[in-house]
């Protein structure tokens, strides 16, 4: 799974690795850059929910594996944008935004389907600190690709290296086809042994699972609550995934090479503060419970991390502004493990669907990629920053209207659990 985060946000990010070449190629504006990032991000919501739904129906492997190959797919094609027939019926920055979105599209499957495996395979007092890793995954996914993408374009252009990137997202894919299992039990090398009944549930196949209550899931007031939340972080960190190289590079205008390194620090710090963020809330939670021991990593690190990005985009100075910026990032990053697993403690046996609701409702913060550059073509970058901080700060105070403890299941669910 922290492979799979690496691959997908490898493949996401690169596009704005090559998006100043793409741009000084194809005379694109930057707000039609913007579309084309936020293009991703508006597929990728779309199959988020049925995305977790067919995870829970047929099974994680199945659906990640597909993911994969499809991701794999789009990425490949990238390369095909602003030629041939792509162009003559959409355009050049049409072709680009059509061939993202599809991208979107079959990735948005992937987070839900990762929550389906370690609900089926991770006790609840560690799933925290596990989707901290599989989170920690896609920072090093985006610190790797300015320094890796960076040297694939200079040795064989932007368009070839797309398709390197395809074929290591396929290679992924097969390999998890081979050696992942739904369940612990379907496993071969795990097949003998007895798994503890408290950790793992008893159903062994993702198609016995029924159908999620829909109509329950959208009348809970601690999930929605939380996708409103995750909304808010989501807008505050897709800024730095798409427009980050670009304004350390065009804005602040450092050389090509520091860009680089700066963006790959940036990206590190989300790497290695996700997990500690997971292990934190997992710890909080076994001594305060999950209502306030869920809120106080969120709470405390989303509302640092707002102040950092504010002090940091006022520093004159590049290796301190670059430092504040990484905090800000990594801080942000911490969230991400409690909002996943309250999601997940929520949801129960339709933990995939549950998480598919999030994951679509926060990534409808996609638009920032779209409105930071609009709002910088107006006033300044520093202000599309700002307003960024305001959405985050937003999403701090709707954590304290959060209670994870109540979980998503029926009442006859509800009496068995209390009565085991």
């Amino acid at each position: 799974m922290v492979a799979f985060s690496v691959m997908s946000y490898f493949d996401r990010i690169i596009i704005s690795i090559a998006g100043p070449e793409i741009i000084r190629e194809f005379s694109i504006s930057e707000t039609e850059m913007g579309a084309v990032y936020s293009a991703f991000l508006f597929g990728y919501t779309l199959t988020m929910i049925p995305g977790g739904r067919w995870a829970d129906r047929f099974g994680p492997r199945l659906v990640v594996t597909l993911t994969g190959l499809g991701a794999a797919l789009w990425t490949g094609l990238t390369a095909a944008a602003g030629a041939g027939v792509w162009t003559l019926l959409l355009g050049v920055a049409g072709s680009f935004v059509a061939i993202r979105f599809l991208l979107g599209l079959a990735t948005g499957p992937l987070y839900p389907s990762c929550a389906r495996v370690y609900s089926n395979w991770i006790p609840l007092r560690l799933r925290a600190r596990v989707h901290g890793y599989v989170a920690g995954g896609a920072g090093l996914g985006g610190a790797i690709s300015p320094l890796l993408f960076s040297w694939l374009i200079a040795v064989a252009g932007w368009r070839m290296s797309f398709v390197w990137a395809a074929g290591a997202t396929a290679a992924l894919a097969l390999l998890w086809l081979a050696y992942v299992r739904n369940m612990p039990a379907e496993h071969p090398a795990l097949a003998r042994r007895q798994i503890p009944s408290a950790d793992v549930p008893e159903r062994t196949r993702g198609n016995e699972v029924p159908n999620p209550p829909w109509l329950q899931l959208l009348r809970s007031r601690s999930l929605l609550l939380l996708t409103v939340a995750y909304f808010c972080v989501c807008y505050f960190e897709y800024i730095f995934f798409f427009w980050l190289y670009y304004y350390l590079g065009q804005i602040r205008g450092l050389p090509a090479e520091e860009t680089g390194v700066a963006t790959t620090i940036v990206f590190l710090a989300w790497a290695v503060m996700s997990p500690l963020g997971g292990w934190a809330s997992d710890r909080l939670v076994a001594r305060l419970g999950p209502k306030t021991g869920r809120r106080i990593i969120p709470v405390a690190c989303l509302a640092l991390s707002g102040a950092c990005l504010c002090i940091g985009i006022n520093l004159a100075n590049p290796v301190a502004a670059v430092a504040l910026l990484a905090l800000s990032f990594g801080l942000a990053a911490c969230s991400d493990g409690p909002f996943w697993a309250a999601a997940v403690d929520i949801g129960g046996p339709h933990a995939g669907a549950c998480c598919g609701f999030l994951n679509a409702g926060g990534n409808v913060g996609g638009v920032a990629p779209l409105v930071t550059p609009w709002i910088a073509n107006r006033t300044s970058w520093s202000a599309g920053l700002y307003f960024a901080v305001l959405v985050l700060y937003s999403g701090v105070g709707v954590w304290f209207l959060i209670d994870p403890s109540k979980p998503l299941d029926s009442p006859r669910a509800a009496g068995a659990r209390a009565s085991t």
